[in-house]
């Protein structure tokens, strides 16, 4: 029973650093990627070496393993979720005069927007575009949720951003 347990968290391991190492390449961290992704070959080796030759004799191996291929993927992007690693943009679009209010809320918080005047189909609009590092990107939303404004708001991942409030890498 123990070799099954080995099998299902040494998977889980291989699987959530697969998951945090892929984010992180897609997020230009070249090196911690690479570094993640010695650690995980190693497991994936020394597992499948594990489980191959043997795999005809107990089943119940696969099983295991692809439990733990599963939870690897949930807790992986669980973990990922927690690190909140990288930048997102925000775009806000509000009327004019709720354009406006939004901008200074999120000033306020120290937050850099950038304000450029639009057209909707009935009237003037202010489309607001905000970079910030993912980890504040629950509390901003929120402060938009709480705010009652009527606005559209769009999240995009971005790779990178020079310069900028806040923002310089």
């Amino acid at each position: 029973m123990i070799t099954y347990f080995a099998i299902f968290f040494a998977k889980v391991l291989e699987v959530s650093l697969m998951t945090i190492r892929t984010v992180l390449i897609t997020r230009g961290e070249k090196l911690w990627g690479a570094l993640i992704g010695f650690a995980e070959v190693i497991i994936w080796l020394y597992l499948v070496s594990a489980i191959i030759t043997t795999v005809s004799d107990d089943p119940v191996k696969v099983i295991f393993y692809s439990l733990g291929f599963s939870v690897g993927n949930y807790i992986g992007t669980m973990i990922e979720e927690k690190l909140a690693l990288g930048l997102v943009t925000i775009n806000i679009i509000a009327s004019e005069s709720q354009g406006y209010a939004i901008a200074e809320m999120l000033r306020e918080k120290q937050v850099g927007v950038t304000s450029i005047d639009g057209e909707g189909k009935i009237e003037h609009k202010k489309m607001l575009i905000i970079h910030l590092k993912r980890k504040r990107k629950n509390e901003i939303l929120r402060l938009i949720e709480e705010s009652d404004y009527k606005c559209v708001v769009s999240i995009n991942d971005t790779r990178v951003v020079y310069g900028g409030y806040g923002l310089r890498k």
